[in-house]
């Protein structure tokens, strides 16, 4: 049975349990009454003839063609959050929504000053930041620019390289008055290490400097680059950080400056089609021109 057209409130309430794995929490997702979310679940179902939740201790597990239809409605949901930015403003205007899509460190620690000068020359600007490391998928528009740290592949992409974020080893200075400072690489494994948890890549980079460290000598585990600087700053042991963040930061120490040379380059980007898009256009031009000091630093 083919779905009424106009009702996509619920299939907004099947996603939102889908994400959220109860009623209760669709129903704060979507700012409704969990009745609400009940009836216009069931309504979907009798619509299509299928059953998408079981109950469980858990809350509700979806099953086998909620999993298959619900990628389908993320790309309804990311379609029609992309509808309501392109008629936020018009095409000509530096005000309206601009979606931004960054990592979660640069998004917390980076961004936000960078925005606030912008948006305090056009106040008409609205920010949405989704922070992630995945690589949200420009060409259906999840995401109007996207500040990675990886050159996109993708065709039909505005590109522009602002620089390469340099990152560096650091501890907090209570740390090191505690417990030294290393005297080189090789003497690193004496002391407690913060890095990555399971995330290949981040091992790989280590692995690719030559720091080939027993997993007993991490002292925190952690695959979130803002948790990490968390746990420097704490006094947990050394690890690494944007070198331009830790500057800024009057307790945190260096280690092994000289010994470590490496960082990320950094990208922003956008779809083509949205250079007609002045506050999109005017977005991309300032976090190209601010990205580029940033790395500079």
């Amino acid at each position: 049975m083919s779905l009424n057209p106009l009702d996509w409130e619920s299939q907004r309430a099947f996603l939102a349990v889908l994400r959220g794995g109860s009623l209760s929490a669709a129903a704060r997702a979507l700012g409704v009454a969990q009745p609400t979310v009940r009836r216009r679940l069931e309504a979907l179902e009798r619509s299509i003839g299928v059953t998408l939740f079981t109950r469980s201790p858990g809350g509700l597990s979806p099953t086998d063609a909620a999993r298959e239809l619900g990628g389908h409605a993320e790309a309804m949901a990311a379609a029609a959050d992309a509808f309501a930015r392109a008629a936020s403003a018009d095409t000509d205007a530096v005000r309206g929504t601009v979606r931004i899509t960054a990592s979660e460190m640069v998004g917390v620690e980076v961004l936000p000053p960078m925005l606030a000068g912008l948006r305090a020359a056009q106040p008409g600007l609205v920010f949405e930041l989704s922070l992630t490391n995945r690589n949200e998928d420009l060409l259906r528009q999840e995401a109007d620019i996207a500040v990675r740290m990886v050159r996109p592949t993708q065709a039909a992409m505005v590109a522009t390289r602002a620089g390469v974020v340099a990152l560096g080893l650091f501890a907090s200075a209570d740390y090191l008055r505690q417990n030294g400072t290393p005297a080189n690489l090789d003497d690193l494994g004496r002391f407690a290490l913060i890095g990555p948890d399971r995330e290949v890549a981040d091992l790989r980079a280590l692995g690719a400097l030559g720091l080939r460290l027993p997993r007993p000598n991490f002292s925190c585990r952690t695959d979130s680059h803002l948790a990490q600087l968390s746990a420097i700053r704490a006094g947990l042991g050394i690890g690494f950080c944007q070198k331009a963040i830790a500057r800024r930061d009057p307790a945190l120490v260096a280690v092994l400056p000289e010994a470590i040379d490496f960082g990320f380059e950094t990208w922003i980007t956008m779809h083509e089609d949205l250079r007609r898009i002045r506050r999109v256009r005017a977005t991309f031009a300032h976090l190209v021109t601010a990205f580029t000091a940033y790395c500079s630093e």
